[in-house]
């Protein structure tokens, strides 16, 4: 880490700025955490983080190099010969971390210029109270805090570098000491993931390339090494993989072409996956493209990696149907639609941060949303439950979400029912861990890098149960109130909507359908749908128990369609019984008028009314709630 470069190459841009800390006498403990177990590209080579470290940040200007971990304690990377190196392990013997540390205090303090890493730092320093540590535990931390401030210590040009995928599994005492500085190393941006596509893929077209690029954004360059290397150390050969492919496409519209950018894509997969990715019955996309065929065939594979990474944290999101499948809802479709072109032209400045949909249950909030997502073309994810028993494992596992995310962008985090992930918690049994979570989640949401690139997508029927804080504009800036069809209209929309989606044959004229919807008022969205449904359901019944004509062979007829009639519709009104909780879908009605940012997204019957006229609504159903 000396100032002179040598005409080396460059370094990546976190390890400059350690690099440039250390030099500067800012600290001479680091802390490296986030995609630590990754790939890093110095000139034509890639180094994992360790041989990274000793090898090219360290190798040149320090004299020894130690690693310390649990499973190989205290190994000698650099520096020294073998009888010193066996003098340092019978010092060690059963002294067990106190000794450990006595004795690589020794010796960095004897010879100038020494480096200490040490991988899986949580292991060693894991995140609890100090009281709750054994005594090595203690002992451990004790020296490295001790060592951070000592500037006899840091004269002698000696650098501790811990490493550790998060932050949370570390001791906070340690984080918080101004003399440890930590340094997120961060998942590959745009540039990385090309060059390193030419660099494992160099027969590939440089426009496939850069396609590539966008389509794995969230990947870690080991992931991608693993979809796209030429020839893999182990496994099948790209000719292996193409023969295999082609036989399987055998007949098919270009094959030989399809097998080749297929064989591309497909590196580290054995004969049984590529088996069961390879569909020669699937039409091309995009009026018969191989590349697109490919770059669906990725956006699968990653989706498996990122899952798989998250080990169940967040699924993706692939909507079926756009906003012109959503019935009704003029004044929602439209502020969306104005949502998405701004997303789409890349207007980031004018983008929300956020948007919140309130508004009681059934009233279509998930099915809209999802086609917003369509209609925006946004990749989109669930956030499940992240939330464990496990002391730290919480917050671990939010920042691997987030950090995904991040990466990922630009692109859309859901969560449905927010209020049960993230409303008000009324006491700390859970150690704060909520109280955390929702903070980090407020930074998160806050972060003004993130406008434009991670659209934070909050839905909940209970919006008053959410903490207040994280409803304010800068977060969720768009308050998008969702509410159960207003007229007969609204009504034959939603219905028609459902039978076009289901492609539900129906002899019904629009005036017929106007007037079969007039009597459901107060039915949800929700409710439509199911009435719509059984409508269907009834017309396949009635058809199988039509009786063949006389003279006529069942067999030999052409099987007709259900088709819904009017009567049909009417007996499935008349047999539907919609759910009876009046009170409390006025209650949510008047929640979503209380949090909308715009009359003009209500209802006609709410828009004049008073603040405090909401408020006296929403006092009185909620005492006619809970009497």
């Amino acid at each position: 880490m000396s100032p002179e470069s040598g005409g080396r190459p460059a370094l990546p841009t976190w390890a400059e700025t350690l690099r440039q800390k250390y030099l500067a006498g800012e600290a001479s403990v680091f802390v490296l955490y986030r995609n630590v177990f990754d790939r890093y590209q110095v000139g034509e080579r890639y180094y994992t983080l360790l041989p990274f470290l000793s090898e090219v940040l360290l190798k040149d200007n320090k004299q020894r190099i130690f690693e310390l971990s649990i499973d190989r304690g205290v190994r000698v990377i650099q520096g020294g010969g073998s009888d010193e190196k066996a003098e340092l392990y019978r010092h060690l013997e059963g002294k067990g971390l106190a000794g450990i540390f006595e004795s690589l205090e020794r010796q960095m303090r004897e010879q100038r210029s020494s480096a200490l890493l040490i991988p899986y730092a949580g292991t060693i320093f894991p995140a609890a109270e100090l009281h709750f540590l054994s005594l090595e535990e203690r002992g451990a931390f004790t020296a490295l805090h001790r060592w951070s401030l000592d500037e006899e210590f840091a004269d002698r040009d000696n650098v501790v570098i811990l490493v550790n995928e998060s932050l949370a599994d570390l001791s906070p005492a340690l984080l918080t000491h101004p003399r440890v500085l930590a340094i997120e190393v961060p998942m590959p941006d745009r540039a990385g993931r090309q060059a390193a596509i030419r660099h494992y893929a160099p027969a590939m077209k440089a426009a496939e390339a850069e396609q590539l690029a966008d389509q794995t954004a969230g990947l870690r360059l080991l992931q991608l090494a693993s979809i796209v290397a030429s020839e893999a150390p182990q496994g099948m050969s790209h000719a292996q993989r193409r023969t295999l492919i082609t036989g399987l496409l055998q007949g098919s519209p270009q094959a030989a072409e399809r097998a080749e950018k297929l064989a591309a894509i497909t590196a580290g997969m054995t004969p049984a996956e590529i088996r069961q990715l390879v569909d020669p019955t699937r039409a091309l996309p995009d009026g018969g493209d191989p590349a697109s065929e490919m770059m669906s065939v990725v956006r699968q594979r990653k989706r498996e990696l990122i899952e798989k990474e998250c080990a169940g944290l967040i699924e993706f999101i692939e909507p079926r149907h756009g906003l012109d499948s959503v019935g009704g809802n003029a004044h929602i479709k439209g502020e969306l639609l104005d949502i998405a072109r701004l997303i789409v032209s890349g207007e980031r400045a004018r983008a929300p941060m956020g948007l919140l949909a309130v508004g009681p249950m059934g009233a279509g909030k998930t099915f809209v949303i999802k086609a917003f997502l369509k209609e925006a073309g946004l990749s989109g994810i669930a956030l499940k439950n992240f939330r464990s028993k496990w002391v730290g494992s919480t917050e671990a596992n939010l920042e691997r979400v987030l950090a995904t995310v991040k990466a990922m962008g630009p692109i859309a985090l859901v969560i449905d029912e927010g209020d049960r992930s993230f409303g008000r918690q009324g006491d700390d049994s859970d150690g704060g861990t909520s109280s955390r979570v929702i903070a980090r989640l407020k930074e998160f949401m806050s972060d003004p890098e993130n406008r434009g690139q991670v659209l934070f997508i909050l839905m909940t029927n209970r919006p008053d149960k959410l903490d207040t804080d994280i409803k304010r504009p800068g977060r969720l800036d768009r308050k998008i109130p969702f509410f159960y069809a207003e007229s007969a209209g609204e009504r034959a929309a939603v219905v028609s909507a459902v039978f076009q989606r289901y492609r539900v044959p129906v002899a019904l004229s629009e005036d017929g359908l106007l007037a079969a919807c007039e009597p459901l008022e107060g039915y949800s969205n929700a409710d439509l749908e199911a009435v719509a449904l059984l409508a269907a359901e009834f017309a396949e019944r009635a058809l199988r128990t039509d009786e063949a004509p006389g003279g006529v062979d069942p067999q030999a007829r052409e099987t007709p369609s259900p088709v819904v009639s009017p009567e049909i519709l009417a007996r499935a009104i008349e047999d539907f019984m919609p759910p009876q909780e009046t009170t409390m879908v006025r209650y949510m009605e008047m929640l979503a008028v209380a949090e909308t940012s715009r009359r003009s997204l209500l209802p006609q019957r709410f828009r004049s009314l008073s603040a405090r006229a909401v408020q006296e609504q929403l006092a009185e159903l909620r005492r006619q709630i809970h009497s």
